[in-house]
């Protein structure tokens, strides 16, 4: 089984998620955790 390495969310990413879930009507839900984890990144 290969690894997957992990990749903090950013801001970026983020808008790039919600733009997506706008534009398609899908994962609705994920986009409030994907800005929750990209805010929460950027302070570190």
């Amino acid at each position: 089984m290969r690894r997957i390495a992990k990749k903090e969310m950013n801001s970026k990413d983020a808008s790039r998620i919600q733009a997506n879930a706008d534009k398609t009507g899908k994962n609705q839900d994920f986009k409030a955790r994907a800005q929750k984890s990209a805010s929460k990144n950027s302070k570190k």
